[in-house]
């Protein structure tokens, strides 16, 4: 048998040493949490660009004569003048300067560096939700997933 005052101090280092193994479990479960968060984050993102994209759908179908008059061809940014169509009647075209305030405006507030284009080649209008994803301050308009200074992009086709 050992005496006393050896087996105390064998004691202390086995609970020194479960303490550090249990130290590193709990960071690595932290480190867990976090990635977590910013991958909820990043789908919330993603998920809110869908819906404005459908949005933005939803106000050209409810404004047909506006779209066959190619009034939401081209559509970029938010217009520095329009006309109030919730309190005032307006004809289709001021309805897609309407539209396209409503929607880069929400855009602007709701997705970091959102904003929103729309535009047509052979009979489809391709509406395009752009936000900076990783919040790196990207503000490339290209849509290329392998470029970092571009923003991501979700898009939607709509026939004609």
């Amino acid at each position: 048998m050992y005496p006393k005052s050896h087996q105390a101090g064998f004691t202390m280092i086995e609970v020194l040493i479960t303490v550090v193994i249990l130290s590193l479990g709990l960071l690595g479960l932290a480190g867990m949490q976090a990635t977590g968060l910013q991958s909820n984050h990043q789908a919330y993102m993603r998920s809110q660009a869908t819906l404005m994209a459908y949005d933005m759908s939803d106000r050209m179908r409810a404004n047909m004569a506006g779209v066959a008059a190619g009034n939401y061809n081209n559509v970029s940014g938010i217009p520095g003048s329009y006309t109030d169509c919730e309190s005032n009647a307006c004809t289709p075209a001021q309805m897609a300067i309407f539209d396209t305030y409503q929607w880069n405006t929400a855009l602007s507030s709701t997705l970091p560096a959102g904003q929103g284009t729309v535009t047509a080649a052979g009979g489809i209008l391709t509406v395009t939700v752009m936000w900076d994803h990783e919040r790196s301050g990207a503000t490339g308009t290209n849509c290329d997933p392998n470029d970092a200074a571009d923003l991501k992009c979700f898009q939607v086709g709509l026939e004609l």
